[in-house]
């Protein structure tokens, strides 16, 4: 019958007490939960063993330390909040409108008569038109250029219930007023010195001006981090606010506590209008 027979690499066989030289027996614990160390069994039963060479892994006390580099996750980018304040828009109704008309017998409409205008007034979406005699409407006031179709065809439709023979013409959205604010501060007086493109004129006003070709757009750059678009539309928005993050980037400044505080307190009331915005819609629904 073969035996199987488990040896160390220094010939000590497990399962027997061995003498440590002080007296004491050393007892050799089991070699099968122990690294380093194989097992044959013997075809001739005869106890005669021939050692068997196992590749082991190359003794790391041997070898000099090695630096290990520790890829730390990169930090993630802050996100910044793009806010559409004002969407303008125009369009035609393809007729003559009788100003005084629509003073007498429409509702929220305010007759301006040395401007030669008259302001009509819708509550979903809050938005405000003025109306020329010439069948020329200009409106504003939307979040969106979705509802400053939704307000245009509104007014379209409240000149039609007059009597007039309106027909929804010419619709455009004209410009298109965002607003977001940097993580961070900006030193706008190095910033305009750098590029020639930005104008400071701290008598005239606190901001930097800063004009885009591509897109098309006109940015206020003020030291707080606070950044005021106007654009063509809101895709030209967001690609102005990508255009200038680098480039301000380079020109941060780390605010103190004070204004980290009064920023939380203008965040704070801002997402407290708009949460009486919400109740006042749901109130007048």
């Amino acid at each position: 019958m073969a035996t199987v027979t488990a040896l160390q690499k220094n010939g000590i066989k497990s399962g027997r007490a061995v003498p440590n030289g002080n007296g004491l027996m050393h007892q050799v614990p089991e070699l099968a939960n122990l690294t380093g160390f194989t097992t044959q069994v013997d075809p001739c039963g005869d106890g005669a063993l021939s050692p068997i060479k196992q590749e082991m892994e190359e003794d790391v006390c041997d070898e000099e330390p090695t630096a290990v580099a520790i890829n730390n996750p990169p930090a993630e980018e802050p996100e910044i909040d793009i806010v559409i304040n004002n969407v303008v828009c125009s369009f035609s109704v393809s007729c003559h409108l009788n100003l005084r008309e629509i003073a007498l017998n429409g509702t929220n409409v305010e007759y301006r008569k040395e401007n030669g205008m008259i302001t009509m007034k819708i509550r979903r979406p809050y938005t405000t038109a003025s109306i020329w005699s010439s069948g020329k409407v200009t409106c504003t006031g939307a979040t969106s250029e979705p509802q400053a179709k939704v307000a245009a065809r509104r007014f379209a439709r409240a000149l039609q219930k007059l009597g007039f023979h309106v027909r929804f013409n010419n619709y455009r959205v004209v410009n298109v007023l965002g607003t977001c604010c940097m993580p961070f501060g900006i030193k706008i007086n190095s910033f305009s010195e750098r590029h020639k493109e930005a104008e400071y004129e701290p008598e005239l006003h606190p901001g930097v001006t800063y004009k885009l070709k591509v897109p098309k757009a006109t940015l206020k750059i003020f030291s707080t981090g606070s950044v005021t678009v106007t654009a063509p539309c809101v895709a030209d928005v967001q690609s102005a606010i990508e255009h200038i993050f680098p480039l301000v980037f380079e020109y941060r400044k780390v605010r103190t506590a004070e204004e980290l505080a009064a920023l939380r307190l203008r965040k704070s009331a801002q997402q407290q209008q708009q949460d009486q915005d919400v109740v006042f819609e749901l109130t007048d629904e």
